[in-house]
């Protein structure tokens, strides 16, 4: 089985500007994702960016990356055109690793695609751990910056929201051990499916809770969910962020 990872990387961030190009000990951000990412068992990665800035540290630090258009409203409309590019088949399959996860495991990068190899049904697979009925898990449930998912018995996505869902009738607003599930924004798709994907009306659903997978949903198709037995390493949204994830990498160097 073999996938490309595609590092979607947009300059403009509202809460940490020029993210992508944010020093952790010494190189880039979007270069220790493609660093982290390059573990997996993906045959290339490559970053797709709008900004010549982004482009140039890639290359400087050896990692492939490429231009696309600033007007792309979404990653997932930056990835179509970086399967273009690419001169990807329909049914090469393509991991979405997002330029803000320096700490992403390759592990369940590989399993997202080896799921979704596996679900010919499936256009899409993601990722989620359970949550758990300790402080720290009650504060992501209700969080709604905490994208929860309910799957089916076959492990197929129903729904994904921020709010807190399944809602545990007698729990007190807790987690239901178990069967809440935090989502992870990573993706694999089959490329033919991203081509098709900018095409699909956006949906109500999608507007309301601002998650473009569940235009997915609403057109009827499908998305296996990967259950990860652990976390992923925390994500860089704010300077708050970065500050935590510069003492992982200093502590592991160091």
């Amino acid at each position: 089985m073999s996938f490309s990872v595609i590092v979607p990387a947009r300059l403009a961030s509202t809460r940490l500007p020029n993210k992508p190009l944010a020093d952790i000990e010494g190189l880039p951000m979007i270069v220790r994702v493609a660093q982290r990412a390059a573990l997996s068992k993906a045959r290339q990665v490559v970053v797709a960016t709008d900004s010549a800035a982004v482009r140039s540290a890639c290359e400087a630090h050896g990692v492939q990356a490429i231009l696309t258009r600033a007007d792309h409203v979404s990653g997932s409309d930056r990835l179509a055109e970086a399967c273009e590019l690419l001169g990807l088949d329909g049914g090469d399959l393509v991991v979405n690793v997002q330029g803000d996860e320096p700490l992403i495991a390759p592990a369940m990068i590989d399993a997202c695609a080896d799921l979704l190899a596996a679900q010919p049904q499936c256009v899409m697979s993601t990722v989620a751990h359970a949550l758990d009925d300790t402080p720290e898990g009650a504060a992501e449930f209700a969080n709604p910056n905490v994208v929860k998912v309910v799957t089916d018995k076959n492990g197929l996505a129903l729904y994904f929201s921020r709010a807190p869902m399944p809602f545990w009738r007698d729990g007190q607003g807790q987690p239901s051990p178990g069967s809440a599930l935090r989502h992870v924004g990573l993706y694999a798709y089959h490329a033919g499916f991203l081509r098709r994907f900018p095409c699909l009306s956006v949906s109500p659903l999608e507007q309301i809770e601002s998650l473009e997978q569940l235009r997915v949903l609403w057109h009827g198709e499908r998305i296996a969910v990967h259950l990860s037995p652990e976390k992923p390493g925390p994500g860089v949204d704010t300077p708050e962020d970065l500050a935590r994830v510069r003492a992982v990498f200093k502590a592991s160097q160091g």
